[in-house]
């Protein structure tokens, strides 16, 4: 046998595992699968997972068009504020999306309207979504805004 069989290069990289795992997870999220996603979170996946692109699975459960995984993440303590390297929100995505739900629970999390470079009410404006405008301004005026 020769001694460089088992070495390096011959078998799984160290962490291709959790690569694998993480690209499962992200892809839970994009599916909607919340119960399972759900559990893996519970026994320990990072609620904050990112991709590549810095897309968190609650920006990917939002703009896939999920709230209820929004709302399962949410719960798990995913935090609404971040935005991915595009500057977007989970709460531009579901807004993009036309996803009352997931926009009511994500701006009950605190999520803000007015955060990221393409902001929620920037895209609610652009692409002519006035429900959407309506229900981000109506979180706005209750703080304030």
């Amino acid at each position: 046998m020769d001694a460089d069989q088992d070495g390096p290069g011959t078998g799984p990289a160290p962490g291709d595992d959790a690569v694998a795992l993480a690209h499962r997870m992200l892809d839970l999220a994009r599916n909607g699968e919340t119960a399972r996603l759900a559990a893996y979170v519970d026994a320990g996946v990072p609620v904050d997972l990112t991709d590549a692109k810095g897309d968190t699975l609650l920006i990917l459960a939002a703009y896939h068009e999920h709230p209820e995984t929004v709302a399962a993440l949410l719960e798990r303590g995913a935090d609404p504020g971040r935005i991915n390297d595009r500057g977007q929100s989970a709460l531009t995505a579901a807004t993009f999306k036309n996803s009352a739900d997931a926009v009511t629970a994500l701006l009950a999390a605190g999520a803000d309207p007015e955060q990221g470079t393409t902001s929620a009410l920037a895209t609610a404006r652009v692409f002519g979504l006035p429900e959407m405008e309506k229900l981000l301004r109506g979180a706005g005026s209750a703080e304030g805004r």
